[in-house]
């Protein structure tokens, strides 16, 4: 790697002297910054981002926490902010708390010590991690999380499906969620809820269990299951074809987040899609003024979803003969 040592020596100047036309900085005549410029150049000088970092203050990092690589979800994110990152000239360290509270302050941690300049974190459900309050932090979580700087409007979300499947004719839903305590899951319910309106009978299940009464409630007249992701759907999906029930004939199916999986299926899920480009995007914009300690966006700004209808929803059969 080529030194400001071997492009002072070259030129015939001190290092001092480099260095300063390099950066902009002392008293340098144009000439020999001109000079010093070109000959870095023809060297392949490139300077040291860790010697830019001691200069300025800042490593030009950040550090992104997530809850779980292993859902598809959230490499998706990641790979958004990675690519809004690095447009603004900036590299993203993860750390992965892999389903774990307890691992997520470690990560957190483990990032600040790695000397990021701010961090990102998704949060692990049910849980406010907490960063140092030196390092400038943005949160990515649900509208209803108060302490979130941008989130995908999940309520919303909720809202276009259950309108779809109400505006089909059904009139007996089942809504499916993972984990009762994730806030994020409850929104998508609640909006769920909103968008299939009073009329509708709903019948609210939580975790995998809940595919063990999907037979007796369809027996019984529920003619649609809306999941709150295209995980939970997809076992749905498994379930209803082990009781010989066919989607959409049968029964409609609704997920969540349009994962590569939901057109895989068969037939393809109707869902609804997070526009992680813009969440990255103001996720960045907020923290680099925070980094910079400039006025920041407002906080709390929602990103609306967009309805993905495919062949997994259908008028209910009753309503399709009558």
């Amino acid at each position: 790697m080529v030194s400001i040592k071997q492009i002072a020596q070259h030129v015939g100047v001190s290092t001092a002297t480099v260095s300063n036309a390099l950066t902009g900085k002392g008293r340098v005549s144009a000439d020999m910054v001109d000079r010093i410029r070109r000959c870095a150049d023809q060297l392949g000088y490139r300077p040291s981002p860790a010697a830019r970092a001691l200069k300025s203050g800042q490593s030009n990092i950040l550090g992104l926490v997530m809850p779980d690589l292993t859902n598809p979800l959230f490499p998706r994110i990641a790979q958004s902010l990675s690519i809004a990152a690095e447009a603004r000239g900036l590299g993203i360290l993860i750390g992965d708390s892999r389903g774990d509270a307890s691992r997520q302050q470690q990560a957190v941690m483990r990032l600040v010590d790695r000397g990021v300049d701010g961090l990102i974190i998704v949060p692990q459900k049910g849980t406010s991690p907490e960063a140092p309050r030196h390092v400038p932090t943005v949160i990515i979580n649900t509208a209803s999380d108060q302490r979130t700087t941008v989130s995908a409007d999940h309520v919303g979300g909720g809202i276009l499906l259950g309108a779809h499947i109400a505006g089909l004719g059904h009139n007996d839903v089942i809504l499916l969620g993972g984990d009762r305590i994730s806030q994020v899951q409850q929104d998508r319910i609640d909006g769920m809820t909103q968008g299939l309106g009073a009329a509708v009978t709903k019948h609210i299940l939580w975790g995998k269990s809940a595919f063990d009464q999907l037979d007796r409630l369809v027996s019984q007249g529920a003619t649609a299951i809306m999941a709150t992701s295209d995980m939970l759907a997809l076992g749905a999906h498994s379930a209803l074809m082990q009781i010989s029930l066919s989607v959409p004939a049968d029964v409609s199916l609704t997920g969540f987040d349009d994962l590569p999986l939901g057109t895989a299926m068969h037939p393809a899920l109707t869902t609804v899609v997070q526009n992680t480009q813009a969440i990255a995007e103001h996720s960045l914009d907020v923290l680099s003024c925070l980094i910079l300690d400039r006025p920041a966006p407002p906080l709390g700004r929602v990103i609306p979803m967009h309805l993905v209808t495919r062949h997994s929803t259908a008028a209910p059969r009753r309503a399709a003969n009558s």
